[in-house]
């Protein structure tokens, strides 16, 4: 026996862990590292089991080609690529560069050399379409920050913080809060409860997080705007705002207090189902009790109707209180990595980017920091016309069963010419895909922590380097993701400027070439941080925030014209729908992330199917039992679950987990795969106009026992 030690990276936590191997070098447990300096033994049932994958009976070991009758055959890796990259020369050549598209999955995201390949090769063949799940579930932060405008500095740290608001967000389950410190959220959290630090959880679930909550607000889902609206109107009636900060740093401070004079307390109680004094409750503990602390949002609100407004207004409540870091703070993590970028207090002002540069045929959508809008993805690929996706590639991603309507992007994709997935399991987007080509996994590469989010999901200067601690399975024919990417471009005669750096088109870089690179402005030696392997925090100069230059007038645009008239919109709106009467809520299990690894044995064992939760008086009044198959039906469609009774919820409020489920009309294995809440939404009702996100939670729903079998 021996170990060895690297880091998980489904996640942004990314914990170190504790190997034990075998001597055939067989992974045979697994521990949190409780000597690393910041996950401190912290790890989840996720990152515990993840090596069941490197030896799962299902994992793809060899590139396969698609035959005529839909199954796969065994193709070797160079052969696959000189096809996929001779119909992607017709597909230029006939419909343009825009013709070849890219998606960009959670898996993708924690691959620090393929994470940024895929962008530059698609920048090479001079194509623009360019898809993530970013632009399925928070494309609304990115939409704020264009619109209301950011803070250089960034939000108070969190050291710094007396409060801490989350709204529909649970970091001890999603560890994705991005105001809350995610390494060993669990005592992160009990430290600063222990300091005094006050916690605001507003969610239709007591969620495992709201279980600390000293106030916990339970609306119902999709009045995030009226509540927030409500809150702000509160602040400014009391004038519990930071008046100073508004005066030199907002505009349209008038135009926000008028826009949400409508929104009451006693009204919007009235709407989100909670009392007024709840309200005024939170509002003044956030704003007149503690002067330093922010709000943050999830899933919950950004994938709800008008989620570009709600993220707005939760970002309001920082604005208007003006809870950023001023000039003097200490800056919790200088960066390593990414290198030193000094933080000054001062706004970034709002750019509007998707209304400007190319415009997508579709809608005439714009783009958000270079990417298109998923929800719009099947139309790309099904409306005729020069630029219409013909080819896909996918990394680490799975759109037939993340993005909404799922009926309608699984007809798309089976609709492309050309559809290559870097996989290594038959997921639902494989099934479809013309060409896989099987990954190494993350415990068989090298890696590095994402510069772009690390002084972000970090709060102390500190980096581990990921090492491969086994081999691939031997025989097996598996890459980098990144590799296919430059082959292709090889291939296609086209040269891939790598992060800012030309790369020799003769032969492939290493991984670790690549990953040095990407480190090449790094506060400290390419080498110091290679030396890395078990997680160092790095002795780098403090560094305080600057003041910003008194020239400067750039300014937050707190109520800009379109924003007050989707809010006078939402004011005039009633959630009245009497053939559906209960509202279906997203909600994340703490087994999975997103729709990978179900299948793994230790997960599949705990979790094979994703339940619909139901509060036990509504299973009451539904006459239904726990355990009871049921239909739940949208004005869309309709899926099955077996119920489960859980009182953390209110009533009237259902939960199920999405992104679960096999391929529309397929033989149904629930009991196996579960069902996907994607096949309720219809993405053509009523989208956001800059994001094209359709209604992905607060649907509206019936539910009613079906007695017929379940697989």
């Amino acid at each position: 026996m021996k170990e060895a030690v690297t880091s998980c990276r489904i996640c942004a936590g990314q914990c170190s862990l504790i190997f034990t191997l075998d001597s055939s070098e067989r992974i045979v447990g697994v521990r949190g590292d409780k000597t690393n300096p910041v996950t401190q033994g912290y790890a989840c049932i996720k990152g515990l089991y993840a090596h069941e994958a490197i030896y799962s009976p299902q994992r793809i070991l060899h590139p396969l080609k698609r035959r005529a009758d839909g199954s796969f055959e065994r193709i070797e890796l160079e052969r696959a690529l000189d096809e996929i990259a001779s119909q992607l020369a017709t597909i230029i050549e006939c419909g343009g560069a825009d013709a070849v598209a890219g998606f960009r999955g959670t898996m993708n995201y924690s691959n620090a050399s393929a994470n940024r390949m895929l962008p530059d090769w698609l920048k090479s063949i001079g194509s623009s379409s360019f898809f993530s799940t970013m632009t399925v579930d928070q494309s609304a932060k990115w939409v704020t920050f264009e619109r209301l405008g950011g803070w250089a500095a960034g939000k108070d740290s969190f050291d710094d913080a007396e409060v801490l608001m989350f709204v529909g967000t649970n970091p001890l389950v999603s560890l994705s809060t991005f105001n809350f410190a995610l390494q060993h959220p669990v005592n992160r959290l009990r430290e600063f409860k222990q300091r005094g630090g006050r916690l605001i959880v507003i969610d239709p679930r007591r969620t495992e997080t709201a279980r600390h909550a000293d106030l916990f607000l339970q609306p119902l889902p999709g009045e995030d705007v009226t509540l927030m609206a409500a809150l702000i109107h509160t602040i400014l009636r009391e004038g519990w705002h930071d008046a100073q900060f508004c005066r030199r740093y907002v505009n349209g401070i008038e135009a926000l207090r008028a826009a949400v004079a409508p929104f009451e307390p006693a009204y919007a109680a009235r709407r989100c189902g909670i009392g007024a004094d709840e309200m005024v409750a939170a509002a003044k503990l956030f704003a007149h009790d503690c002067r330093r602390g922010s709000a943050a949002s999830g899933t919950g609100p950004n994938m709800a109707p008008h989620s570009n407004l709600a993220e707005h207004m939760v970002e309001l409540l920082n604005v208007i209180c003006g809870r950023y870091a001023r000039a003097g703070d200490t800056v919790p993590n200088p960066g390593v990595v990414g290198g030193r970028i000094p933080r000054i207090a001062q706004v970034i002002a709002p750019r509007r980017g998707w209304a400007r540069g190319e415009k997508s045929r579709i809608r005439g959508l714009g783009q958000l920091f270079g990417e298109k809008m998923s929800a719009a993805l099947a139309q790309e690929i099904t409306i005729p016309g020069r630029g219409r996706v013909r080819a896909l590639i996918v990394d680490g991603g799975n759109p037939a069963s993340c993005i909404p309507d799922q009926r309608r992007i699984v007809a798309a994709l089976r609709d492309l010419e050309l559809l290559v997935c870097i996989e290594p399991f038959m997921t639902n987007t494989a099934q479809l895909a013309h060409y896989i080509i099987p990954p190494k996994l993350m415990y068989e590469r090298f890696d590095l922590p994402s510069r772009d989010y690390e002084t972000i999901v970090v709060h102390r200067p500190y980096v581990q380097f990921a090492v491969p601690i086994v081999e691939p399975p031997a025989g097996s024919e598996v890459v980098d993701d990144w590799y296919p990417f430059w082959a292709l471009a090889k291939r296609l005669g086209y040269p891939v400027t790598f992060d800012g750096v030309a790369l020799d088109m003769t032969r492939p870089p290493s991984t670790e070439q690549l990953l040095a690179i990407l480190a090449r402005h790094s506060s400290i030696p390419f080498e110091e941080l290679r030396a890395a392997t078990s997680g160092s925090v790095f002795p780098v100069p403090p560094m305080t925030v600057l003041g910003g230059p008194p020239e400067t007038d750039a300014k937050f645009d707190a109520m800009p014209a379109d924003v007050s008239a989707e809010l006078a919109a939402v004011r005039a709106q009633t959630f009245s729908h009497p053939q559906y009467p209960y509202r279906l809520a997203v909600r994340r299990m703490r087994e999975v992330q997103n729709s990978m690894y179900r299948q793994l044995p230790a997960i599949h064992r705990r979790t094979p199917y994703n339940p619909v939760w139901i509060h036990p008086e509504d299973l009451v009044d539904l006459s239904i039992a726990a355990g009871t198959l049921v239909e739940i039906r949208s004005p869309h469609g309709a899926i099955r679950a077996i119920c489960a009774a859980d009182d953390s919820l209110r009533r009237g409020v259902i939960a199920i987990s999405h992104t679960w489920g096999a391929l529309p009309d397929s033989d149904e294995r629930y009991m196996e795969v579960g069902t996907n809440t994607n096949l309720l939404i219809d993405s053509s009702a009523d989208p956001d106009p800059i994001n094209a996100m359709p209604r992905m939670s607060a649907i509206p729903v019936a539910l009613r026992r079906t007695d017929q079998s379940v697989n």
